[in-house]
């Protein structure tokens, strides 16, 4: 069996380890610890994370909180109407000297790419980054080159209703593992904000490597997943694929995501197998921005998120229906 493994020392030298980080992050991000916490997840899930809030929320401030802490490369894109796609991948130019074309890489050569407010752009900016999120490479006039390991996307977005900003195509959607949304602080943490940035702000420490992370990323792999909660996920994608107020429900991509998802979170809690309730903190995070509802349910505001608790309460756990 998988759990075998992994130590008890190793899972809790991790375990701790996943924890500082996110303690760093909060010097800086004033909020629910529960969202730095998802990031580490998905992190360590080799996924890609999407933020979502109204403007001022502190999202961009927390995608480079938590880049400070990871110790790898960094870059960060502030997406426009006329944004490009060569701003972000890269384009070959002429070298006088030499005479010979070379290639000027874009920012989305880092181990962590920020893409700021990204439904700023349009549909033909936002696809340059389909590639990268799903294979970890990139194509430039032909020529195909790998990007750096580990390799993830924090993007921001501002909700849909506000001027100017562009839906994000359902391929793009489906290669977030997690949308978070960060909503208003309440009336403390606001007063913390206020404290916090009218002094000098603390500088963070590198807690991670690029080769740290890469490793607890196979560590993730051996996390060990009981045949039921297989088929629960599954359950799970087939109830929304049925469900008569989606036009679109959950992939197999999504399902894959959540058993992954599930994996990092119980290495992030110090186990080695994935329990049910794993599957059903992430459920929503995971699941809900991949839905795509029919016209008549958008016109009456029907909410994925509920679509996905209705799941979770409908779909039986196999222990659970034994019970």
């Amino acid at each position: 069996m998988n759990d075998r493994l992994i130590g008890e020392d190793v899972l809790a030298r991790v375990s701790s380890r996943i924890q500082e980080v996110v303690s760093e992050v909060q010097r800086i991000f004033i909020g629910p610890r529960e969202i730095p916490e998802l990031m580490m997840v998905t992190l360590l899930a080799r996924g890609h994370v999407l933020l979502e809030g109204v403007p001022g929320v502190a999202k961009t401030t927390l995608c480079k909180a938590f880049a400070a802490t990871l110790g790898c490369s960094f870059r960060r894109i502030q997406f426009t109407p006329d944004l490009l796609p060569a701003d972000i991948t890269g384009t070959y130019v002429l070298s006088p000297r030499e005479g010979t074309f070379q290639l000027r890489e874009g920012p989305i050569f880092a181990n962590v790419v920020l893409g700021d407010e990204i439904n700023r752009a349009p549909a033909k900016t936002q696809s340059a980054l389909l590639e990268a999120m799903q294979e970890q490479q990139t194509t430039i006039e032909g020529d195909t080159r790998p990007l750096p390991s580990p390799f993830i996307v924090l993007a921001t977005q501002n909700p849909v209703e506000q001027a100017g900003t562009y839906p994000l195509p359902e391929a793009q959607i489906d290669r977030f593992l997690m949308r978070l949304i960060i909503g208003y602080p309440s009336a403390s943490d606001e007063k913390g904000i206020l404290r916090r940035f009218t002094t000098a702000q603390p500088a963070l420490r590198a807690l991670l490597s690029p080769q740290d992370i890469l490793s607890v990323q196979e560590l993730v792999m051996s996390v060990h997943v009981e045949e039921e909660l297989y088929d629960y996920v599954v359950k799970l994608s087939q109830f929304t694929r049925q469900h008569t107020r989606l036009f679109l429900g959950a992939s197999p991509r999504a399902s894959l995501a959540l058993i992954n998802a599930a994996r990092a979170r119980a290495l992030a809690a110090g186990r080695p197998f994935v329990i049910p309730d794993d599957v059903k903190a992430l459920a929503v995070p995971v699941l809900a921005h991949r839905l795509v509802l029919t016209p008549e349910a958008e016109m009456e505001g029907t909410q994925r998120d509920a679509i996905v608790r209705q799941a979770l309460e409908q779909v039986a756990h196999r222990r659970e229906a034994r019970a």
